[in-house]
């Protein structure tokens, strides 16, 4: 590795005495990883099913390294949303925020979305996520793996998080940073982060870092918890921008992480004001200590008492026919109340509402479908969102089955074999909704997301 000597100064400033075991670790293999998606399908019911060769990660209760050559990114399970492909290190942010069913939630810097799907998962369909990125191309892929993870109750926005903080004020209960950085932490697994370096970096990022973490300080309730993380090893951008919103907002403070992994490294402390921000109470992920890349965490608490969130349902609206008629199929439990069209697009909006007047906004609840002259099409999300059993017209094909692969290629499917009417069915694999057809006699006419196809 052809690593900035700057950088080597300063990682053998920190490490001291282990710097030379952090520069042995390049010589590592990278691991893999993927994430469970337990809104799906349990754990010991995913191991039961998996083709792969899986090792848990210690510190992550859903999370397992796998093989590269394993390619779960090209199986069909990945298509039903089972699972998330994501670095081990990643995982932790998600894994250590302690999200209960029922939380308003925000994920301010949340692209791709690896961290937020977990989030929701958490929540189980309760509550509400607001995912944001201040990008808008990002926030596109952000919402694309919201919907394959089947989540509905979210909100997913591109907004600099100070118009947030106008806008919201204290409503969230529950808010991780997974702030821009340098990405000293992800030298070796990607080269280009390593060619992009340069000693301004660290500082330029801890600016950034030090605005976002103010205002989500802000917009969190009294008694709520941030989870901050970045996957760099610069004390600017870790300790010091924890220390700068500990000054700026001493309402705020560092709390133990449970269960605390055995191969997490604490915070460095240097100063006599490093220790009394209890800075040793922040978590450092390394990769010669252990099998991931590097990551720095803290877990903060705002003084207070949690108050309980409000609900917003909408009046009622008189829905049309072909949308009633529709309904009629799913099995799902649902209030029609939160049910609202747009532009002739229909929503599921989620049971915490906040006001989003002037905000930049991708997506508002589930969508459900398109009303179009006179017949509604289901979407894609609601097909993700939805489990077999919800539907009354199901195509269940086994993985083994050729079908599948041409289903997700887009192809029309011969469903001789299927005892079902005709109209739109929804596909499964193995019990796990990929998305819609639309049946006529014996043929299938693939209603697969385009965008989504496989290659």
């Amino acid at each position: 590795m052809n690593l900035p000597e700057k950088y080597l100064e300063n990682m053998r400033e920190l490490l001291g005495d282990e710097f030379d075991a952090y520069l042995e670790s390049f010589d590592e293999p990278r691991v893999y990883g993927l994430r469970v998606n337990t809104k799906k399908i349990s754990v010991e019911d995913f191991l039961k099913i998996s083709p792969f060769d899986l090792t848990p990660i210690p510190w992550i209760s859903n999370g397992f390294y796998y093989r590269e050559e394993n390619r779960p990114a090209k199986h069909p399970y990945y298509y039903a949303g089972l699972y998330y492909i994501q670095e081990p290190s990643a995982m932790t942010p998600a894994e250590i925020l302690p999200i209960e069913e029922g939380d308003v939630v925000a994920d301010l810097c949340a692209a791709p979305g690896g961290k937020s799907t977990e989030l929701a998962s958490k929540l189980n369909g309760s509550g509400m996520l607001l995912s944001n990125d201040i990008s808008a191309t990002r926030a596109k892929a952000l919402l694309r793996n919201l919907e394959g993870f089947g989540i509905g109750n979210m909100t997913i926005t591109s907004e600099d998080p100070t118009h947030l903080r106008e806008q919201f004020g204290e409503v969230f209960d529950k808010i991780l940073v997974d702030a821009p950085c340098s990405g000293e932490g992800m030298f070796r697994k990607d080269n280009k982060l390593i060619r992009a370096w340069d000693e301004e970096k660290p500082a330029f990022f801890a600016n950034i870092q030090r605005s976002i973490i103010v205002n989500a300080a802000d917009m969190l309730k009294p008694g709520g918890m941030m989870l901050y993380s970045t996957c760099t090893f610069n004390h600017l951008e870790d300790e010091e921008s924890i220390e700068f919103l500990l000054k700026e907002r001493p309402e705020m403070s560092l709390v133990n992480i449970a269960n605390p992994y055995k191969g997490f490294a604490t915070g460095f402390t240097t100063t006599e004001d490093d220790k009394s921000y209890h800075l040793e109470r922040a978590v450092r992920i390394f990769p010669h200590k252990m099998r991931g890349e590097g990551h720095f965490l803290a877990l903060l608490k705002k003084d207070g008492e949690r108050f309980a969130s409000g609900t917003a349902v909408k009046p009622s609206e008189k829905l049309p026919e072909e949308l009633t008629e529709f309904l009629k199929e799913l099995k799902m439990p649902f209030d029609p109340e939160r049910i609202t069209i747009r532009d002739s697009k229909v929503y599921l909006m989620p049971v915490h509402a906040l006001s989003m007047h002037g905000l930049r906004i991708l997506r508002s609840g589930l969508l459900l479908g398109e009303l179009k002259k006179k017949r509604f099409e289901p979407s894609q999300a609601l097909a993700m969102a939805l489990k077999s059993s919800d539907y009354t017209a199901v195509i269940d094909l086994p993985v083994s089955d050729v079908r599948v692969t041409k289903y997700l290629k887009g192809e029309t499917l011969n469903v001789a074999d299927f005892n079902v009417r005709d109209g739109f069915c929804l596909v499964c694999v193995d019990g796990f909704p990929l998305g819609w057809g639309k049946k006529g006699k014996s043929n299938l006419k693939n209603k697969y997301l385009p965008g989504w196809r496989m290659q």
